[in-house]
């Protein structure tokens, strides 16, 4: 396998190009199962884990390899492993709030240029959700493509679409179905060698089925969806970057249950331009559309150009990004009081010596 076939180019070279001169080795993370990884080199892929000093330096979890990374290596061919001693910088990444009470954050895919958020055509469908996973997608630096799966097995996927239009503002609407390789043509201009794409989803919306249709085969494990409610059941455990025969590279992802923000520095605008438009011709500058006398946006809802639970939805997740930025503030602050303070105990063991 060829570097270039992974998504190695100009600008990751001049980024290795010290290590290599000084004899490590160019990799990229596929695999991630609690601190051990799976890295794919020319030579193949390699079971590697971090250095010590890797580790020592590591100020949290996002310091560490995710999948998608490109990193610097030492490698023992003999024994099929290596070390990690650096990652290069990161491109793009696509990153939540870890579940839970927790306010930390989880990468879930890294250097990738395509998202494609992958929403199955049948009861589980939510715009809602999907307005959500947009926010993440165009923060993370890749580009979003909405895949609507199981096109077979919808009656009214006219009307779906018309629904997902409504908040994707451009982004393109793939409706396919894998199982019938219906509508699959769409997905070929995204499919070029060296250029990554991300599936994310939930459980059953048909993520692995589709990656096994791109490969080509029966790589990863697939189960059907339960016909009580059509929710899917869990099928991918671990993430894994995947490189097609055809060109082209996939990262296919568990279904996640939560789908916390974690930040937004501009993004949340861009995808509810209607309603910052509609804003502008508030009474009040600082109107925050609830009850306020003379609010464009509640207007329009009387009027009917626009759906109150779009409103809720955009105020619900500018309330989660507030409540995260108050968070990282926090975080922030005690991670600035943990650097000194090892920089300090590095420096009283200098002088002890």
């Amino acid at each position: 396998m060829k570097l270039t076939q992974l998504g190695y180019n100009q600008t990751i070279e001049q980024e290795a190009l010290p290590y290599v001169q000084a004899g490590f080795q160019v990799a990229r993370v596929c695999k991630e199962h609690k601190q051990m990884y799976g890295v794919l080199t020319e030579s193949g892929e390699l079971l590697a884990e971090v250095s010590g000093k890797f580790m020592y330096d590591a100020n949290s979890r996002v310091d560490y390899p995710a999948v998608g990374d490109w990193v610097i290596i030492k490698a023992r061919q003999e024994e099929n492993k290596s070390t990690i001693h650096h990652i290069l910088p990161r491109v793009s990444k696509f990153s939540r709030k870890v579940a839970g009470e927790v306010t930390e954050e989880q990468i879930i895919a890294t250097n990738i240029d395509t998202i494609f958020l992958v929403n199955a055509l049948n009861k589980d469908l939510n715009v809602r959700r999907i307005e959500r996973y947009l926010v993440m997608a165009w923060e993370s630096g890749a580009n979003p493509v909405i895949v609507l799966t199981k096109s077979d097995l919808c009656n009214d996927i006219e009307d779906k679409i018309a629904a997902v239009d409504q908040v994707a503002f451009g982004v393109p609407i793939l409706a396919i179905s894998a199982t019938k390789h219906s509508g699959m043509d769409q997905l070929q201009p995204y499919l070029q060698e060296g250029k990554t794409i991300a599936l994310l989803g939930s459980s059953g919306a048909g993520k692995s089925t589709l990656t096994n249709k791109l490969f080509g085969n029966e790589i990863l494990q697939v189960q059907a969806i339960r016909t009580d409610d059509d929710k899917g059941k869990h099928t991918t455990t671990h993430r894994e970057l995947i490189v097609l025969p055809q060109g082209g590279i996939v990262i296919d992802t568990p279904g996640m249950r939560e789908l916390q923000l974690w930040e937004s520095n501009h993004e949340m605008d861009g995808n509810f331009d209607d309603i910052k438009t509609l804003a502008e011709a508030c009474r009040f500058r600082d109107c925050l559309h609830v009850n306020e006398p003379g609010c464009a946006v509640q207007q329009a809802i009387q009027d009917d150009q626009l759906a109150e639970d779009r409103l809720k939805s955009y105020q619900k997740l500018q309330k989660e990004l507030e409540y995260v930025a108050r968070k990282n503030d926090k975080r922030a602050q005690l991670e600035e009081r943990k650097k000194w303070k090892k920089i300090a105990g590095d420096r009283t063991r200098v002088h002890r010596k």
